[in-house]
């Protein structure tokens, strides 16, 4: 049986999924979080195999709990879900440590096929994935202004992108408005933008607006 834990801040994708998989003989959902940090607290009562975290989260966000999550246990599985495309998050959530990365709206079937694979030690990746990670071992893909921002960095440029306001991005990420307004100072300063409207531009022409603003 695989032990599987499902983090995400909301309720109704927690349900959907534990349904999914709850459907399967093979895979049994014993953990269910909200948030990294009760995620963390569940998984020193209850042993898993594999967790399936999603990326925007209060506080630490599902690429930063992962690589957490890959000290404390280093045997744990963890696939990182999103609604954002392949090319924005999949290549940082493995190199933090991740199994797989899996976009919302793929079919049920593909999230157990996920489960099952990454729970035999293998990694799961999609063609898209394994094009990016082969440009990058070959020094094809050129590094672009957004790619040297950190996670939490990249998670600010995409909410600003949206149009929210530091307030409402602090709220969103559980930060205090003062931590958001160094984020948004980083990320001026590494993309040598000028102002939130430049930032806007430079997300619509890198295509970084895809998916939703939160979640």
């Amino acid at each position: 049986m695989i032990r599987v834990a499902v983090c995400d801040d909301h309720a109704i994708v927690r349900k959907g999924l534990t349904q999914i998989l709850s459907e399967v003989g093979d895979i049994s959902v014993v953990i269910e979080a909200s948030h990294g940090g009760d995620l963390r607290q569940r998984l020193r009562d209850t042993p898993c195999d594999v967790v399936l975290i999603d990326i925007e989260m209060p506080g630490k966000n599902g690429i930063e709990v992962v690589a957490l999550l890959k000290k404390e246990w280093p045997k744990l599985r963890a696939i990182v879900l999103s609604i954002y495309p392949e090319d924005q998050y999949a290549v940082r959530a493995l190199r933090a440590g991740a199994s797989g990365y899996i976009n919302k709206t793929s079919a049920p079937d593909k999230v157990i096929d996920a489960v099952r694979q990454v729970a035999s030690g293998r990694k799961f990746i999609s063609v898209e994935v394994s094009q990016a990670l082969a440009d990058a071992v070959a020094g094809e893909a050129p590094e672009l202004p957004h790619q040297s921002l950190s996670d939490r960095e990249f998670q600010v440029l995409k909410l600003i992108a949206h149009g929210k306001k530091l307030s409402e991005i602090a709220e969103t990420l559980a930060l205090s408005p003062k931590t958001v307004s160094v984020y948004r100072a980083r990320i001026m300063e590494k993309m040598h933008l000028a102002g939130n409207v430049d930032l806007a531009r430079y997300a619509i022409t890198h295509n970084l607006l895809d998916g939703a603003s939160s979640g």
